[in-house]
């Protein structure tokens, strides 16, 4: 039996905004999230700007007062996120079977936070002053963990770790779960929380991010000839798939079909793209096959386009080798993270609820800031403006550190 696969809720903590309808109409607004940092003191940093989460942003009404005082906050943006999506959803877990309930969730570095504060402690107060939820709270599987344990989810939960790439990754997980027939809904999606000084220092030094920090709305420029690297976001995306007759029977309401995805490995550098992309080509090409689907059916490519020079040339190289020159020119894409910076690990999740509600609504959202186009990236990004077009078929793609590469495809229901 063919088990399908639907987006029946969606819940975010981004640097838009914490609601995804608000969200969405700034996307089509044009609205960029990027702002100066308040959270520390970035002076010294080359980067002092960021996509910090929206001032809607509350623990509030999600999180017990005790428990918060022991969270990180890249779980803080999972669990609020992730009660968002449920609530989205309708579903009520406990009518559910806990066992056939999963968690997956993806973050790129998980408790940064908590590392660096603890580190803190040990150089002002010595070892005995470590918190004893030190490690409980940094581990990158917390999140899954915190979300399972709010709704008794007793089928797969674990953490997916691969970078840029690991919200991807974890909901193709949850995809073979379901497929499978182990579960029958998944949690699912990715956090971070890497707007700290360890965070941005260390990308500082790999000279990785924009420098723009007297014009930050503007300072994330996918596609862009002047584009001087990607700007740092933070917050989370969380999903809740579900199998087509499971959420029929509950009379849920349906985002998307989750058609297919396909995963794959440069074994090139561990943080530059192979120049011809031919990760990023196998990745598009194997979700196509695993969503049964022909080039030319795709409409809208949510691009990875995080605003570096190699990686979104490698990109555009890879969109023409998988879809042709002249099919390449035929679709709309658009980088999101023109307007919220990159997410790291959580931008497969923000970006496939995008995704998802670009089939909804039959628009796309513009990449902004592209105004001098990189010669070396000639296609349509759809620049500044948003474009009405009605799509059944999209993917999303998203491209880690490590050289690895998820494509994720959408349909219309």
């Amino acid at each position: 039996m063919d088990r399908r696969i639907v987006i029946t809720g969606m819940g975010l903590v981004s640097p838009l905004g914490c609601e995804w309808n608000a969200v969405w109409g700034a996307l089509l607004a044009g609205k960029s999230g990027i702002v100066p940092i308040t959270k520390y003191d970035p002076t010294g940093f080359r980067t002092r700007i960021a996509g910090c989460v929206a001032s809607d942003y509350t623990t509030e009404g999600y999180i017990d007062f005790k428990e918060n005082k022991h969270l990180d906050d890249f779980s803080r943006y999972a669990i609020v996120a992730a009660k968002k999506a449920v609530q989205d959803s309708g579903i009520d877990f406990s009518l559910e079977n806990p066992k056939r309930c999963s968690c997956i969730i993806g973050t790129g570095v998980g408790g940064l936070t908590t590392l660096q504060e603890q580190e803190r402690r040990y150089i002002e107060k010595g070892p005995s002053k470590f918190s004893p939820f030190t490690i409980p709270m940094l581990m990158p599987n917390a999140a899954a963990g915190h979300i399972a344990i709010a709704f008794n989810l007793q089928g797969p939960s674990f953490s997916v770790n691969s970078a840029c790439a690991s919200a991807a990754h974890a909901m193709a997980c949850t995809i073979d779960a379901i497929r499978l027939g182990k579960v029958d809904v998944g949690v699912t999606g990715g956090s971070e929380a890497s707007v700290i000084e360890i965070g941005m220092g260390s990308f500082c030094t790999m000279r990785a991010m924009s420098e723009r920090n007297d014009d930050p709305q503007r300072a994330s420029r996918p596609f862009d000839l002047d584009r001087d690297g990607f700007v740092m976001g933070e917050g989370s995306g969380i999903l809740v798939f579900e199998e087509l007759e499971h959420a029929k029977k509950r009379g849920a309401k349906i985002y998307a079909e989750v058609l297919g995805y396909g995963c794959s490995t440069d074994a090139f550098h561990i943080v530059q793209p192979s120049e011809n992309g031919e990760g990023a080509i196998d990745a598009m090409r194997y979700a196509l096959e695993d969503a049964k689907l022909n080039p030319e059916q795709i409409s809208y490519v949510n691009a990875h386009g995080t605003s570096t020079h190699l990686g979104d040339i490698s990109e555009t190289r890879a969109l023409k080798a998988v879809f042709g020159e002249d099919g390449a020119r035929k679709l709309n894409i658009s980088s999101t993270k023109s307007m919220t910076g990159h997410l790291l690990g959580a931008s497969g999740g923000i970006e496939l609820i995008f995704s998802a509600l670009v089939i909804q609504k039959g628009v796309i959202p513009p990449t902004i800031n592209l105004e001098t186009p990189d010669p070396e990236c000639d296609l349509n990004y759809t620049p500044n403006v948003p474009v009405e077009r009605k799509c059944d078929y999209i993917i999303s793609n998203n491209f880690g550190f490590g050289g690895h590469n998820a494509t994720l495809v959408l349909g219309r229901f």
